[in-house]
């Protein structure tokens, strides 16, 4: 069985790809994550995504690598991580009352050029009317500074919703695994 590798800084993807019980390996991949003007949101997931694989299969071109991307938005304003409180607070209020689309990007690239597939998950995201203080509780309980959006679907963030449209729940936490699960399987990774 060839390598696995996570070409991702993330802990919550960590978290998610443990959930199939395979041993992998993580690696940052190094890839800037700046805008392209008039590249959707989707695209960009897409194309950040496969140039995260990309970018460490070059270095393990034996291994399979798995890449992935998130890219929320709403009303076409793209929502980037918001890095503080301040920025996530200004998030969560433009949010409340809407509805946001996030696009989450995996791809699976290696094995010496054998494998070479790729994904795009789209998340539908209500969210309830929230007030001031209810969006103040939340940023200083969860402090969600490192997520797409400002929040994190997977604690707290989820009383935020409405509720949530997906093919995949795991993917509005940043890894589509049923798609990636199939995947795996089809490169010979020994998966249930």
């Amino acid at each position: 069985m060839a390598t696995l590798i996570l070409a991702s800084t993330s802990a919550s993807r960590r978290e998610l790809l443990a959930r199939l019980g395979l041993p992998f390996e993580v690696a940052a991949p190094g890839v800037s994550e700046a805008h392209v003007a008039g590249e959707s949101p989707a695209d960009r997931a897409f194309r950040l995504a496969l140039e995260k694989a990309d970018a460490v299969a070059r270095l393990h071109p034996q291994a399979i690598v798995i890449g992935a991307d998130q890219v929320a938005a709403c009303a076409e304003r793209l929502l980037d991580k918001p890095g503080d409180a301040a920025r996530s607070r200004a998030q969560l209020t433009a949010l409340s009352g809407r509805t946001a689309l996030f696009y989450t990007a995996c791809a699976l690239l290696g094995g010496g050029g054998d494998v070479h597939l790729a994904h795009l998950d789209t998340t539908t995201v209500e969210f309830r009317e929230l007030s001031a203080a209810e969006i103040e509780r939340y940023v200083e309980r969860e402090r969600p500074f490192d997520c797409a959006g400002g929040f994190r679907a997977e604690a707290l963030g989820i009383s935020l919703f409405e509720c949530i449209e997906s093919r995949d729940p795991t993917a509005l936490i940043g890894l589509p695994l049923i798609w990636l699960a199939a995947a795996l399987r089809g490169a010979g990774f020994p998966l249930p």
